[in-house]
């Protein structure tokens, strides 16, 4: 049997790899990008409001200051005119005439004061009216915003879930039903992200000395990439346990004393001397008396 690696089938390998591995990544980049433009535009949100609620409290302060400043003037005239008409009716001749023209010219300013002060409340309020409407405009911006990096969220918590739901579960070497099985870097982060068991990538070289892998340790023996087999040895509670032509994503159990669950071993790729996969540990561990 020959341990000559098919080139084409390397090629498709190292292809599918960097593939896997690159889509991880990107899932992983685009989630990060979303919660913190999710946040920030939270915080764009916060800063508008308050922008808005101090430039309206100077408004109003500013049209407080104002109408009272106004109302002064005109009480002041209204007192003026009053005074000069009494003038005027209790006067005679000439000195009547200037009194009544004393009160028309009184008459005329605060005609004019009203007119500028019904202007000035006329002003006010359109600005308050601006105001308001690009504030309302902004929030809007800002609202749709949100929708879309909700939406760009939702888009990628349901590429997660179709990921793990083309996941499969088999029966492990051992006859135990095992955990989902990963075949590739996108499958087994999206594991990672369930948080039920522990996982140890690995690239396993035909060496004399084992490698260790989580709290275990692997020497690769044989591998046959032509028909994607392997032989390897594990190392575990002082014990050694040698697992023969096995195949690609073909869950491989052994029992350690400290778990209620097997070991799983997963390869997904076997090359030339070379093994590249996964061990999944479970969380559950307990010491055996």
């Amino acid at each position: 049997m020959s341990d000559q690696e098919i080139p084409g089938e390397s090629r498709s390998s190292g292809i599918m790899t960097a593939v896997g591995v690159g889509a991880v990544i990107a899932l992983l980049g685009a989630n990060v990008y979303l919660y913190l433009q999710l946040d920030q535009t939270r915080n764009d949100v916060n800063k508008l409001r308050e922008s808005v609620l101090s430039e309206l409290q100077n408004i109003r302060e500013a049209s407080t200051v104002t109408t009272a400043t106004a109302r002064r003037s005109i009480d002041t005239l209204k007192t003026e005119l009053e005074n000069a008409r009494r003038q005027a009716s209790s006067a005679a001749g000439i000195a009547k005439t200037e009194a009544e023209a004393h009160a028309d010219k009184l008459a005329k300013q605060l005609a004019e004061e009203q007119r500028r002060q019904a202007q000035q409340v006329a002003g006010q309020i359109s600005e308050v009216k601006e105001v308001a409407s690009t504030a309302t405009a902004k929030i809007g911006e800002v609202g749709t915003e949100v929708t879309a990096v909700k939406g760009e969220v939702t888009s990628t918590k349901a590429e997660l879930e179709k990921t793990i739901s083309d996941l499969k579960r088999v029966t492990g070497d051992l006859g135990v039903q095992s955990g989902l099985i990963a075949t590739n870097g996108k499958e087994l982060a999206a594991l990672r992200r369930l948080g039920e068991r522990d996982y140890f990538e690995f690239k396993l070289g035909k060496a004399k000395d084992p490698q260790r892998v989580g709290n275990v340790t692997l020497l690769l023996k044989r591998t046959d990439p032509k028909k994607n087999k392997y032989t390897v040895e594990v190392f575990a509670d002082d014990k050694r346990t040698e697992k023969k032509d096995k195949s690609i994503n073909e869950p491989v159990q052994f029992i350690v004393s400290k778990a209620r669950q097997p070991y799983e071993l997963v390869v997904n790729e076997v090359k030339k001397d070379l093994i590249v996969g996964y061990l999944s540990v479970p969380k559950d561990q307990v010491s055996r008396n």
